[in-house]
């Protein structure tokens, strides 16, 4: 296989530690880390002083963010998690008795219970059967009338990593009014993706997976055209258009997505966030997407070879970077005991083993879990 677009020495990794885990929780660049440890020490020295220049610097944040999917700096506001998203697209839309919310019923419940948490004021969920019935553009067209508002999907699911087509989808939605909101968190930063091209409503996604920024930071993208549509129903002092007229109380909404943001952001966490996607970037998003396929399908065939039953769709359009299999015999979370024992780090549940590898893994440490599949 050719050399990983994400260099080793970009990581900190413990030595001897094979990390197949990033749909859980990614790890950070080194480059991350140091920016990290500045602002800690300078917040630790001077306060304030130490603390501002990076708030001055959100928007520039925000800026990376944008350019990670095709949308601009304005489209983003810097939040907690991927539920933050959700919910604040769900509660500032105008939904009520009569409308209806589609989306699959394996959906993480970051992208499930902001919907669901709808049926109080009379809004109805409505199910795609997966994983038994995938949502295919056929099968949403099947859900789809007049009183469906929102179709919410996410791009790869937790799972078993099955990959939506987002463009076929939006398609379908748009052709019936409706938004079409993405949760891109188990995707982005391991795939490309542009908003415009897949015709993408709303996204939003957590930072510390494939985006390998810390925990307690996500990114909202909002369609310019949609700002005036979803309410700021979550407001702070920060959602306003002049932050530091703080009795101005009757001035308008800030002018761009920030104003979702509300209260004082996770300044650290946009800080990771930015630097983070600065490294993705230069490795290039879709050279990382081509080595994850790579490292992913030279896992299926090492684990046909054995016979173990692999749990998630591959092929064209539908593979992503998460691999969930099962040993042909014994105990899942035995072989992930093993596993864990030979310093192979993976996600270990009854189910079976979820593997998912990044831009800077190798074809060896395939190599190596493949070795202790019986």
């Amino acid at each position: 296989m050719p050399v990983p677009p994400l260099s080793r020495d970009a990581f900190a990794l413990e030595p001897g530690l094979i990390y197949l885990n990033h749909a859980a929780v990614g790890v950070l660049p080194i480059r991350t880390r140091d920016a990290l440890h500045a602002f800690i020490d300078g917040h630790a020295r001077r306060g304030v002083l130490g603390v501002y220049r990076h708030e001055n610097d959100l928007p520039h944040d925000r800026a990376a963010v944008g350019a990670l999917i095709g949308a601009r700096g304005d489209e983003i506001a810097l939040l907690r998690n991927t539920g933050d998203g959700a919910t604040i697209v769900a509660r500032g839309l105008d939904l009520g008795p009569g409308d209806v919310i589609v989306t699959n019923r394996n959906e993480f419940g970051a992208n499930a219970y902001p919907w669901l948490a709808l049926r109080e004021n009379g809004v109805r969920v409505r199910f795609v059967n997966a994983p038994r019935e995938r949502m295919t553009p056929e099968v949403l067209a099947a859900q789809m009338d007049a009183r469906v508002k929102v179709v919410a999907v996410s791009w790869v699911t937790f799972d078993d990593g099955y990959r939506h087509d987002l463009a076929a989808l939006a398609e379908v939605a748009h052709a019936h009014g409706a938004i079409f909101a993405v949760d891109a968190i188990q995707a982005l930063g391991a795939f490309p993706l542009d908003v415009d091209a897949c015709g993408i409503d709303v996204l939003y996604a957590g930072g510390a997976k494939w985006l390998m920024a810390l925990q307690g930071v996500s990114l909202l993208y909002v369609r310019a055209n949609l700002l005036d549509r979803i309410a700021t129903r979550l407001a702070g002092w920060r959602s306003v258009a002049d932050i530091w007229d703080f009795l101005a109380y009757d001035q308008p909404w800030a002018p761009d997505a920030s104003r979702y943001e509300g209260g004082t952001p996770n300044i650290a966490g946009a800080l990771a966030l930015a630097t983070s996607i600065e490294v993705l970037q230069e490795a290039g998003i879709a050279a990382i997407g081509a080595h994850i396929t790579a490292l992913t399908d030279r896992l299926v065939a090492g684990l046909a070879a054995k016979d173990a039953i692999v749990d998630s769709p591959r092929g064209a359009g539908i593979s992503s970077g998460i691999v969930r299999f099962r040993p042909a015999a014994g105990d899942p979370l035995a072989l992930g005991k093993r596993l864990a024992q030979a310093g192979i780090v993976t996600t270990n549940r009854a189910s079976g083993i979820r593997v998912a590898p990044h831009g800077y893994n190798t074809a060896a440490e395939i190599d190596a879990l493949l070795e202790l599949v019986d």
